[in-house]
């Protein structure tokens, strides 16, 4: 009888240690799924915190769509719209910027036919949130630009966008008469209204004015519609922003346009 009793409290013992060890390997799993969904989650998260889109309107596309104003930055992708049209044009194979480095900006601005338009610009990360801030508060205050394209419509030919009065940034290329890259490669440099705000520089003893099509706004002393000067409100904004406006410089002056240095 002893022994049938310690042989029933034997298997009793073994069948707990069973079911207990069961139910420990089902907690493993269950937490090992749920531990997964969190990370899954997590990492969704992550994503969607990251504005990235794959399809980007052009300006008059988005023109029918919009529903407000529209200040937004995105992430530029290998092989998204927007790469594909700026690879091999402002963005070469051979660029020293990383794509990561560069962000596409849609802005809502005032044309000079007093009609909202979204524009579009690409510029380096560390500026995108300035630019926004900047051209939300001329927005704001129907500061009138009249286009705002990216400078491959234009085949990336800088004077081509100027002589348009294309309002750009990002353009991988050289200032002009140099073998030194220009900050619109790093996409820390604007150039706002270039026609009526032209660069004028002289070289080998001769007076350039770049637009070609602006020299009648070279000089300075003239009162004409949208001329920026020190007291204007998009100088100030920029300069407010740290930025430095080509009007300061000694040796040429470049009124259409504002940079941050890279460092």
């Amino acid at each position: 009888m002893l022994g049938q009793y310690n042989g029933k409290i034997k298997a009793l013992l073994i069948l707990a240690m069973v079911v207990l060890a069961l139910t420990l390997v089902g907690c493993g799993k269950k937490s090992l799924v749920t531990g997964e969904k969190a990370e899954s989650e997590k990492e969704e998260k992550m994503e969607q915190a990251v504005e990235v889109e794959e399809n980007h309107n052009t300006p008059s596309e988005t023109d029918n769509q919009k529903t407000g104003p529209v200040f937004k930055s995105h992430r530029i992708r290998k092989n998204d719209a927007v790469y594909n049209r700026i690879v091999g044009h402002s963005y070469p194979e051979n660029a020293k910027v990383a794509l990561s480095e560069l962000r596409y900006l849609e802005i809502t601005y005032y044309g000079f036919d007093e009609e909202e338009h979204i524009g579009e610009m690409i510029v380096h990360k560390d500026v995108a949130k300035d630019i926004l801030e900047i051209f939300q508060t001329l927005y704001e205050e129907d500061y009138p630009i009249e286009r705002m394209q990216l400078v491959d419509d234009f085949d990336a030919d800088d004077e081509k966008s100027m002589e348009a009065n294309n309002t750009s940034a990002f353009n991988y290329r050289m200032i002009a008469n140099s073998n030194r890259l220009s900050n619109h490669s790093y996409g820390k440099a604007i150039d706002v209204n270039p026609r009526y705000n032209p660069y004028v520089y002289t070289y080998e003893g001769k007076l350039h004015v770049e637009p070609a099509n602006g020299v009648e706004y070279a000089d300075r002393n003239r009162d004409f519609p949208h001329k920026i000067d020190g007291e204007d409100l998009c100088c100030r904004l920029f300069k407010e922003h740290g930025f430095i406006w080509g009007g300061d410089f000694r040796n040429r002056k470049d009124y259409q346009h504002f940079e941050k240095t890279e460092e």
